[in-house]
């Protein structure tokens, strides 16, 4: 099924056929949207959950005014936003040791069933800042526009663009292959 066939659906009224033909077009995509803005696995499989469940209701409000997978994106990305805004709650209580990302590390070497080397992308995804690495994802991963990121993101193009460029930079330091010889 195509995103057109969706389309389809949904103007026949047909919304349980839709959200069915939708899922397995925007499952990955949401999947690594949210993983992007979490860093965290268990969390973003959780997040991209109530995301499709926010789909579901949403869907017979859904207008056209933005193309279905901005529409889905947009769901997802105020879902995550929202975990993170509840993460932050529970952080805010704790002490705080700053070892956030370490603790992100640590968890994808510890799990199970797939070879080290399969995380070499996750691993240096997940040692950039939250914003580069969500425009790394959008642009490099789901093959988005620097102006559909920008519209996503809710930020100029000029500054997607410019996390394009930082988030290079790092990847390169990241992965050493800046050549740098100081």
């Amino acid at each position: 099924m195509t995103e057109a066939d969706v389309l389809v659906l949904l103007e026949q009224g047909r919304h349980r056929a839709a959200f069915e033909g939708l899922i397995p077009l925007f499952r990955d995509r949401v999947l690594r949207l949210a993983w992007a803005m979490l860093g965290d696995r268990a969390a973003a499989e959780d997040v991209a959950q109530d995301a499709f469940i926010n789909v579901w209701r949403g869907l017979p409000r859904f207008d056209r005014r933005a193309a279905l997978g901005t529409w889905i994106y947009a769901i997802a990305r105020n879902t995550a936003l929202m975990q993170l805004r509840r993460r932050r709650k529970l952080v805010s209580l704790d002490a705080g040791s700053g070892s956030e990302g370490a603790e992100l590390l640590d968890s994808l070497a510890g799990d199970e069933g797939r070879p080290p080397e399969a995380y070499g992308v996750e691993r240096l995804l997940a040692r950039l800042p939250d914003t580069q690495r969500r425009v790394i994802t959008l642009f490099y991963l789901e093959e988005r526009s620097c102006e559909a990121v920008a519209e996503e993101l809710g930020m100029p193009v000029g500054t997607v663009k410019n996390h394009l460029f930082r988030a290079r930079a790092a990847l390169s330091d990241l992965a050493g292959l800046t050549g740098d010889s100081r």
